[in-house]
């Protein structure tokens, strides 16, 4: 056990489920060269091969095969004594690590407020999550925790809280002919080149971010993809195709070179928390707490302005009502 590096057990453990070395690099934000790396030195420790490489694939070794079956539990163990000693040594304290994607939204700052605010002994670390990436930061450990697009179908992962239901807008160059439309239809995009999501994100996922048919079941072209929100914008902006992003993501990245335009005729988009079902911690439970509170208390303002507004609206013939 001497001189055991956990780093290398981890790119061992991320490679056996990716079989590839760009993937499992993506997955740990490492070069694929540090992958190699890591997996020489275990490999070397070791003092055998556990997996066998070829130019066009990669697979575990016998040996390999034996030892993940038996690294795999035991990893899991240690972390979770290691996260429940923690918890249990320090409360809530420590560090979160919240990952977001593209902006993060008011509701999501409350919640980090609120979270804060009641626990001041906790420091709160934002991380973005790449667009290709959805769910990786959560499964390295980069993030605690993530507010990432829905759909969420993975087995590993809770998902908590889905909020910010938004409709959706089509980013695209001032020059494109949808540009100086007041909307857009879901089946115009037929007639427009979308800008997809590359990388290890599930097909499910890309699927709904850059959808390849109409809901009449119309084709829609297909343009470059993408692993990061800003190569979208940039390409959009180039007139290379349009990008479709929820409205507070098209509002928070308005460009000179872009409008966004309102699509309809598909859901609106929402976010939800998710975390790693191993990987559960009394800091995770605690801000997932804080952002359905704040949710909570942002439909009770919403119901209350509209009461008001009802109040306050003119009444036949011109008159106010008034209340009280």
């Amino acid at each position: 056990m001497s001189g055991l590096d956990v780093r290398e057990l981890e790119c061992f453990l991320v490679l056996a489920e990716e079989l590839h070395f760009g993937r499992a690099g993506e997955r740990l934000y490492v070069s694929q060269s540090r992958v190699s790396q890591l997996l020489g030195s275990l490999e070397s420790r070791i003092g055998a091969r556990l997996f066998a490489r070829t130019s066009r694939r990669v697979r575990l070794t016998p040996l390999g095969e034996r030892f993940l079956a038996g690294l795999r539990p035991a990893y899991d163990d240690l972390r979770a004594v290691v996260d429940e000693a923690r918890s249990a040594a320090r409360g809530v304290t420590g560090v979160l690590r919240l990952g977001f994607q593209g902006a993060a939204n008011d509701q999501l700052m409350s919640a980090v407020a609120r979270f804060q605010e009641r626990y001041p002994g906790c420091t709160t670390e934002m991380v973005e999550v790449p667009l290709s990436d959805p769910f990786g930061a959560v499964r390295c450990g980069a993030a605690d925790l993530a507010a990432v697009l829905m759909p969420v179908a993975e087995d590993d992962l809770v998902v908590g809280t889905v909020f910010s239901r938004q409709p959706q807008h089509l980013a695209v160059s001032v020059r494109h002919p949808f540009a100086g439309r007041p909307s857009v239809s879901a089946e115009d995009l037929a007639d427009c080149t979308l800008i997809g999501v590359s990388g290890p994100a599930p097909a499910y996922w890309r699927a709904v971010a850059a959808p390849p048919v109409t809901p009449a079941g119309r084709p829609i072209p297909a343009g470059p993809a993408i692993g990061t929100l800003q190569e979208g914008l940039t390409l959009a902006a180039a007139g290379r195709g349009a990008m479709l992003l929820c409205a507070p993501t098209a509002e928070y990245h308005a460009r000179s070179a872009l409008a966004y335009v309102p699509v309809t005729g598909f859901p609106a988009s929402a976010l939800a928390l998710v975390w790693h079902r191993d990987h559960e911690t009394a800091r995770v439970r605690a801000f997932a707490e804080a952002l359905a509170e704040t949710g909570t208390a942002a439909r009770h303002a919403a119901r209350d302005t509209a009461r008001d507004a009802a109040r306050e609206a003119p009444a036949s013939g011109g008159r106010r009502t008034v209340s009280g």
